[in-house]
């Protein structure tokens, strides 16, 4: 079993890019970094994120021996932090593809992989999960976001760092293609089936390809694949944690 290094931080940038440091500096497979507040949260394509006191932000440093695939690896680790959630919460916690926690049709938070080199071998992964606990929600935010304390939870956001970092570094040992049990879990809590979307192609979401990529099917009834993330009109982007 990975040992966990867990660094706990009042305030930071961002957990993400003070992992990435740490990693570079030799710090192992199973370093945490956990902050109770980040000044310049980051989710992806390099969105700011709002993360105040009261929500989980946290990064998970792997090294992987053989090249990682992101997007499975987003979506694995989606499936276990949803995992530890659900009793926490009085409704089940779902996915939105590739890396989205949704409850009540809500985003409740967010992970984003981040994958370094040494040459042309796998240096590091950095992990970051970010859930909205507690912390408060920008008022332009407060129809599109949602929080564990919304949904039940009373607990202190510190005491699931461990649980939550355990999920992904589960996560990171199961390497390879998505697992038939995985397909079916993530069937189960899939947000986005039967919703539109509208970039990068503009039709129906129509589940998962064995491959990870999302099947989305156009107005004239053509399958595509899509690996890039897609644009969803009734959530906006930046409504969550990561």
């Amino acid at each position: 079993m990975t040992e966990l290094v867990v660094h706990r931080l009042v305030s930071v940038a961002s957990t993400q890019d003070l992992a990435h440091d740490l990693a570079g500096q030799g710090a192992p497979a199973g370093t945490v970094v956990v902050a109770v507040e980040q000044g310049r949260g980051r989710g992806t394509r390099g969105r700011a994120w709002s993360s105040a006191a009261g929500g989980l932000w946290l990064t998970v440093i792997l090294r992987p021996e053989t090249p990682p695939s992101l997007e499975g690896l987003s979506l694995r680790v989606g499936l276990r932090v949803a995992a530890v959630l659900d009793p926490l919460a009085t409704v089940p916690i779902r996915l939105k593809w590739p890396n989205d926690l949704i409850a009540l049709d809500r985003k409740l938070g967010g992970i984003l992989c981040e994958a370094r080199w040494i040459g042309d071998r796998p240096g590091w992964v950095a992990v970051g999960v970010g859930v909205n606990v507690a912390n408060p929600i920008p008022p332009e935010l407060a129809s599109l976001a949602v929080r564990l304390s919304d949904l039940g939870f009373a607990g202190d956001p510190g005491d699931l760092a461990e649980s939550v970092a355990r999920a992904v570094i589960a996560a990171g040992a199961a390497g390879g293609a998505l697992e038939s049990g995985e397909m079916a879990d993530f069937d189960r809590r899939d947000w986005l089936r039967g919703r539109r979307v509208d970039l990068p192609v503009a039709g129906t979401a129509a589940g998962l390809a064995p491959d990870g990529r999302l099947i989305v099917v156009e107005d004239d009834g053509a399958r595509r694949l899509v690996a890039a993330p897609v644009s969803v009109p009734d959530l906006a982007p930046g409504s969550g944690s990561r």
